[in-house]
């Protein structure tokens, strides 16, 4: 059975969404023919990092994990950085230097928002002859804060220096992969806008004329087994009370600059329905968990303001602070309602949908147009959709207008959620795992001579 290495520096038992791939593939890739080793960081090298050992419980706990120690934070922070590759790179390089030197293995998949990691594909390609796939889960070059003149997370120097570093090593850890798959088809594109000569037939570099990486869109998906774990796992300190006879609408996970548009048409929608329905709304509360990435008490709120700017603060409550992912699957399923604001950025794709649809709960999403998540939704006959192309306040008022009539006053909220069990099985965790499994597949394929 072929061997696949794969690098994916936040794993399990760490909660962070960029280790969500790999844990829900891992159940699977077995049974298409791969054999998967992770490289991963020890949890306590990871600066804020939210524990969950259940997520250890949701892989087979025969595949070997290696765990690596670089710098710990508390060395570093007196410096003035914390950067988890500056403190930590090194340690997966020399141990990934020695797995390969060592063993055999066919692949090297790299799945991971700490982009820095990427670099090592094509030392290992030139070292050990190893092909390897990139995931790209956001974009690495990104030019999306410059564009909206919004504030980078980070601020503008370590964003402009992140920055500087992607733009330099970007096109050659592209230039020689395998494949490289994305959660959003819109970053594929912008690699091929990016880079022409990288993906135009045929190429000439010698030796040896490597064929331009396979692109290939595939969102993380969702896996039942999760809500059965997640049916079993009560918060000791719930931060919901789901039995105190109001109605409680439920959002999960980051929140931002990006996403004030489509917060601020929700709670305008709820103070127009406050307004014509002021004993009905008395009873709904909306609650944002999970909201910044900061650790605390660093965390920044960002609904809470919002709904005071619309004078319906009484009714929502925010939690910046992380929690663990089995909590948030617990309120999802537990939620009268689950509401999705979406980002400005057409080519954001948030894969907490997949989660949101298996809770099989009331779902509105307001998103971009272009966004695939409203892609996702529409195929699988879920939620309530409502798309903006601007983000004016004449737009966010009409688009409230339209969210109290479907959502509050239409009873949509109350309504049995509807999910199309038939179309959403592409993106369940086993059909994507497959879809995974032949990427790889393709990657290891030997080349005809030239």
């Amino acid at each position: 059975m072929p061997r696949v290495l794969i690098i994916s520096p936040r794993f399990a038992p760490v909660n962070a969404p960029d280790m969500q791939r790999v844990r829900l593939a891992l159940p699977h890739l077995r049974a298409h023919g791969w054999d998967p080793v992770v490289l991963a960081l020890a949890p306590d090298c990871i600066e804020g990092a939210v524990r969950e050992p259940l997520l250890e419980q949701t892989y087979p706990d025969d595949i070997r994990v290696i765990r690596v120690r670089g710098l710990p934070a508390r060395l570093t922070r007196p410096f003035g950085f914390g950067n988890l590759w500056w403190r930590c790179g090194y340690a997966l390089r020399r141990a990934g230097d020695a797995l390969l030197a060592q063993e055999k293995f066919d692949l090297v998949f790299f799945s991971t928002t700490q982009f820095d990691a990427f670099s090592l594909g094509p030392r290992w390609l030139r070292r050990f002859g190893v092909p390897y796939v990139l995931d790209y889960q956001d974009p690495w070059v990104n030019d999306y804060y410059a564009r909206t003149r919004t504030r980078p997370p980070g601020g503008p120097l370590k964003f402009a220096l992140s920055q500087f570093k992607a733009r330099r090593r970007e096109p050659d850890c592209v230039r020689h992969a395998a494949a490289i798959i994305a959660v959003s088809p819109a970053y594929l594109e912008t690699l091929r806008i990016r880079y022409p000569d990288t993906f135009a037939r045929p190429r000439q570099p010698l030796p040896p004329p490597p064929p331009p990486p396979a692109l290939h869109a595939l969102p993380f998906g969702a896996a039942d087994a999760d809500l059965a774990h997640a049916a079993r796992h009560i918060p000791a300190r719930p931060l919901v009370n789901f039995d105190d006879g109001l109605f409680h609408h439920v959002y999960t996970g980051r929140l931002g600059p990006d996403m004030t548009f489509a917060l601020t048409v929700l709670f305008r929608a709820f103070r127009r329905f406050r307004d014509s329905h002021p004993a009905a709304a008395a009873r709904q509360r909306f609650h944002f968990i999970g909201t910044d990435y900061a650790p605390p008490p660093l965390g920044r709120e960002w609904a809470l303001p919002l709904a005071r700017s619309e004078g319906i603060e009484t009714h929502v409550t925010e939690h910046c602070a992380r929690i663990p992912y089995f909590e948030s699957l617990h309120y999802l399923a537990r939620a009268q309602a689950l509401t999705l604001p979406g980002s400005t950025d057409s080519t954001y794709s948030a894969s907490k949908i997949f989660p949101c649809l298996l809770a099989r709960r009331p779902l509105l999403l307001i998103f971009h147009h272009a966004s695939p998540v409203l892609q996702f939704a529409a195929s699988c006959n879920a939620g309530i959709r409502i798309a903006f192309s601007d983000t004016t306040q004449a737009t966010a008022s009409a688009l409230a207008a339209e969210v109290c009539e479907r959502w509050f006053e239409g009873g949509a909220q109350h309504a049995p959620a509807t999910l199309d069990e038939t179309a959403f099985r592409p993106f369940t965790a086993a059909a994507l795992t497959a879809r995974l499994a032949g990427i790889f597949d393709a990657a290891v394929v030997p080349l005809p001579p030239r």
